[in-house]
């Protein structure tokens, strides 16, 4: 009975070694930093940040202006005048931190152009990889674009540069 078993989970074990999967590897970084319009468009969002931490940053100086004038002032206000000025800076401080969030946010503006800019052109280059791997027979695509958890691989199981020229067609 035990040879029996034995004899089943070698056939077994032959068979899948028989059946090994075929795979490739690609470097999804280098593919879309390949694209002129990937690029572009981390440019577009790079200078949307820069304006928009620039208007954040203003908003908060506002605040920090009016909290050292409170400040130097403060001796000589009345205590219904201090806590307005409070109140007021309080008030300031809520709506800048509020815009920041409304704009760097997961949910924020700037998440949103990002998708709105990123998402067609992920969306072509995974196409292209899922049709490459389909048309060469490839069961299996392994990124090795920051994957700490690829441990090594064949240079002739990398196919980036075959994407690449695919994509530029």
């Amino acid at each position: 009975m035990k040879r029996l078993i034995l004899s089943a989970l070698l056939l077994l074990a032959a068979t899948g070694a028989a059946s090994a999967q075929k795979c490739m590897v690609i470097d999804s970084e280098k593919v879309f930093k390949s694209l002129a319009e990937y690029n572009g468009a981390l440019e577009q969002i790079d200078a949307l940040a820069k304006s928009c931490q620039a208007e954040v940053d203003r908003r908060f100086d506002e605040v920090e202006q009016l909290y050292n004038s409170y400040m130097a002032q403060k001796g000589a206000l009345t205590a219904a005048a201090r806590q307005v000025r409070e109140e007021t800076i309080l008030r300031k401080e809520q709506e800048a931190a509020e815009y920041q969030r409304s704009l760097f946010d997961s949910d924020g503006m700037l998440m949103k152009r990002r998708i709105e800019l990123i998402q067609p052109i992920q969306e072509r280059v995974f196409a292209v990889i899922g049709d490459y791997a389909e048309e060469h027979g490839y069961d299996l695509v392994l990124d090795s674009a920051g994957n700490p958890s690829l441990l090594y691989f064949s240079p002739g199981a990398d196919r980036t540069q075959q994407i690449i020229e695919t994509l530029k067609r």
